[in-house]
């Protein structure tokens, strides 16, 4: 079965979202960016989801994550929980 690392940041807006995807672009680390702005818990982590298969997230965060190249920042990705971006880390 597939298995993907992966690492977010969750914000309220889409607006939130685009301005901390610039940020990262522009240089800043995205673990820092998920500590400073992110709402899930996994912002402690620096955004870090450890390792999951398919269909443990929702399938909006699945469709990225399984089909996205590794190590690029992704998103907004908008699910009910609110905005994330995301980067792929590995996947096999």
């Amino acid at each position: 079965m597939s298995q993907a690392t992966a690492r977010h940041l969750l914000v309220d807006t889409e607006e939130e979202c685009l301005a901390i995807k610039a940020e990262i672009e522009a240089g800043k680390d995205f673990a820092e960016a998920a500590k400073d702005h992110s709402t899930c818990p996994s912002n402690a982590q620096g955004g870090d989801l450890g390792s999951f298969g398919p269909g443990q997230m929702v399938p909006e965060f699945d469709k990225v994550v399984f089909s996205a190249p590794l190590n690029e920042v992704q998103g907004p990705v908008q699910t009910q929980f609110g905005y994330h971006l995301l980067e792929v880390t590995s996947r096999s």
